[in-house]
């Protein structure tokens, strides 16, 4: 017996914006596997400050979602959450 989880403002699929869905694909997630996708690639880039690992140095298509250089890991999640509705 397979019970549904239930839809919550935390695991509601929210459509990206456009320079959010460069990052991480256009297809509408929740909040949580956004913020999952967003680690993967900046791990990927190789995008954390080798300096403070809490920040992040933004390459072109961060910078068009964070608008800045870089960010923390904590104004990430905030900036993100701006490009989804």
């Amino acid at each position: 017996m397979t019970t549904a989880k239930k839809q919550t403002a935390f695991n509601r699929a929210l459509t990206p914006s456009a320079e959010l869905a460069a990052v991480i694909g256009a297809t509408p997630q929740p909040r949580t596997e956004v913020v999952k996708q967003m680690w993967e690639y900046i791990k990927a880039n190789n995008l954390q400050n080798p300096k403070n690992k809490r920040n992040i140095l933004a390459d072109a298509k961060l910078k068009a979602v964070f608008g800045k250089d870089e960010v923390t890991m904590f104004e990430m999640t905030g900036l993100v959450g701006k490009h989804l509705s």
